[in-house]
Order: C-alpha cells, then structure tokens, then sequence
C-alpha cells in the first residue's frame, strides 16, 4: 500500500539531485598552448555533470578552427548546449556556454555594463524531471584589477536575481576572490556552495594561488550541499573546473 502511495505521489513534491560544474575552458587551448578541444571534452565526460557553465567559448572563431565549441562539447555526454555572445571575433562569436542534460526551454543573453570588452550573463532555463523551472546563470566578469566594471556588472545581475521567481544557480569565472565587494553582493542573495579550505584555489592550474572560480544557489533553504570540489587537471585550460553535487528540495 505504502508503494502505492509513493507511486502516485506529484513529481513536483520530490527532491531532485544535481552535478553542477563550472569551467573556464580558454577555448580549449590548454597550457602547452595546442588547441585540442577533446581535452576539455574528456574532463567533462569524466565528472558526468548534469549542468554546465563554461566560460570563454568560440563558436565558430578561426583561431579554434571555426568549431561551434559548445555544440562540439555537448556531443559526447549527450547534453543540450547553448551559447551567449560577448562579441563577433574572428569570423565567429566569442562568449559563453551551458550544457544541460535536461530540455532548455529558453535562453537569454542578459546584457551587462561593458568593460574592457562588451560582457554578458548567460541565463538558461532547464526543465526539470519534476516540471519544474530551473535557471542555470553563467558569468565572466572583468577581468582587470581595478573592480569598478566588475562591481557594476555584478550589481546589474545582482539586481536582477533579487527578483528571481524560480531556484536559479549561479556560477562561472568572477574574476575577483572571497572577501571583494563583487561576491559580496551574491552572498546577499543567494548560498554560496564552499570548496574545501585546503584545495580551493581555481587559477591558474598548474600554480593554483587564487580562488576566482565560484557556484552559488538559491534560494538558499531549498538547496543542500552534498558535496563540492576543485579538480586537478593542470593540461586542458588555465583553470580548474569545480564541481558540486547539490539537491533542490521541493516547494
């Protein structure tokens, strides 16, 4: 009876578990300076995230042989790609990327300040298996040491978030480290999901010295953490991707 019981219970009151990654992937020209996409294609593959947000991504550029870099790494895992643009490049686009292994339902380029190039968040709702919308925003801020274009596009997102109506996760390359006025303002809002205090440095991968690399989620009493972690891969990019095993519980 009890199994009945289960059986007929709505998809929209159980909890659904997720493997969220964030990689800068340097349009996959790894630090011996080849550009050898399959490289960053097998670190996915061996994480198995279900979703994806992947930062400086061609598509289409000549300087990584005019490869839609986002549909080429969604190919192997079997995932739905998208990709944002920051700019036009080299007879391509220069910008983001997401990989989900759930349906995209849509996506959004959400326009930031400029700062030493133009800057986007890529913003993709997911489908869950319960129904249930999920919003996947992907980041790169600026770059430079001087914050004012960093912090003015984070306040931009930051703002927006504040109205989000559906669980979103944050992630991607701030470009600015624990303690700035940058995260700050995501911490307002939003759980930041903590790397171990002994391996949380994500740049640069063969001389790992900062943390710039981060996820968050919200909102923050329907999320648990089970996990997260820094990979130690020190050939494929300049970063190191992080990962996380997270669960959304229900409404």
């Amino acid at each position: 009876m009890l199994g009945c019981l289960l059986a007929l219970a709505p998809l929209s009151d159980t909890q659904v578990s997720l493997r969220v990654m964030t990689y800068n992937i340097r349009h996959g020209r790894g630090m011996d300076n080849q550009l050898n996409l399959e490289r960053t294609a097998e670190v996915i593959r061996k994480l198995n995230p279900d979703l994806v947000g992947l930062q400086e991504v061609d598509e289409k550029v000549q300087r990584s042989g005019s490869v839609d870099q986002a549909g080429f790494l969604g190919e192997s895992p079997r995932m739905n790609p998208a990709f944002g643009a920051f700019m036009d490049y080299q007879g391509g686009r220069y910008g983001m990327g997401a990989l989900s292994r759930f349906p995209i339902r849509r996506m959004t380029s959400f326009a930031l300040p400029e700062g030493n190039e133009p800057r986007i968040a890529l913003i993709v709702e997911v489908e869950l298996p319960t129904g249930e919308t999920l919003k996947l925003v992907n980041v790169h801020f600026d770059w430079v040491e001087d914050d004012g274009f960093r912090f003015a596009q984070a306040t931009k997102l930051a703002d927006e978030l504040k109205n989000a109506k559906e669980p979103f996760i944050l992630l991607g390359d701030f470009n600015d480290e624990p303690g700035s006025r940058t995260l700050k303002l995501f911490q307002g809002i939003a759980k930041e999901v903590p790397k171990p205090a002994s391996n949380r440095f994500t740049f640069s991968s063969t001389k790992p010295e900062k943390e710039i690399d981060f996820i968050y989620c919200a909102p923050a009493d329907r999320w648990e953490v089970a996990s997260c972690q820094v990979i130690d891969e020190t050939m494929a990019s300049d970063h190191r991707p992080a990962f996380a095993e997270l669960t959304l519980r229900p409404k």
